[in-house]
């Protein structure tokens, strides 16, 4: 398991105070020294990394309320073949069909969506395989706290149609896989949803 830099800790419980501060203060002094706080946050994010500063306060610095963390859900669909289903996105690598949880939607339901969206795929979402920390199982860090939920799904209809997300999906053996874009979806993961696939009693982890 790949550690998150400290700086990258650092950043992000900074922002996670300042948009709390924010939120909740009313004194003008007060909301100014948290602005400043999150522009920190944003500048130490600058220094490590090649994004423009613009484009960090962007993505960094643009949501208000009470910071919690974003959902990832991924679709795990494996045929009677034992073969799972993959996408593949503009940078030619492939993942699992998933992405941001949308409001106003299950679990379930946000999964159905992606793997339509993505895979072109009709499915139904069966059972959890997991609920990940995407810090402890994925690379690069992300500046959020991100949970990745993978559901065991079973494709019903549907066919790939090319879309803004992703160039073609194919289906692969679990030991026979192409190049994974690692920050969606890794071996192990894949290797995570065979084994709750082959298990009728499986008990999804949470880490």
């Amino acid at each position: 398991m790949k550690r998150r830099p400290p700086w990258l800790d650092w950043a992000t419980e900074l922002q996670s105070l300042a948009q709390a501060g924010l939120a909740y203060s009313k004194d003008p002094f007060d909301i100014e020294r948290f602005t400043r706080i999150r522009a920190i946050a944003a500048d130490i994010l600058h220094h490590h990394t090649d994004l423009p500063s613009e484009k960090i306060r962007d993505l960094f610095c643009n949501e208000s309320g009470y910071q919690t963390p974003k959902v990832d859900a991924r679709a795990a669909i494996i045929g009677d073949d034992a073969r799972i289903l993959l996408v593949q996105e503009n940078n030619g690598l492939w993942a699992l069909p998933g992405g941001w949880a949308d409001i106003n939607h299950s679990i379930g339901e946000n999964v159905a969506k992606e793997a339509k969206e993505e895979a072109g795929l009709d499915v139904i979402p069966e059972r959890l395989i997991a609920v990940q920390d995407h810090a402890r199982h994925n690379h690069p860090a992300n500046a959020y706290t991100i949970y990745k939920i993978h559901i065991l799904c079973r494709a019903v209809g549907g066919a790939f149609c090319a879309n803004s997300e992703t160039i073609a999906s194919a289906w692969f053996t679990e030991h026979d896989l192409p190049p994974l874009a690692e920050n969606k979806t890794t071996a192990a993961q894949i290797a995570l949803c065979y084994a709750a696939w082959r298990d009728p009693h499986w008990q999804p982890p949470f880490d």
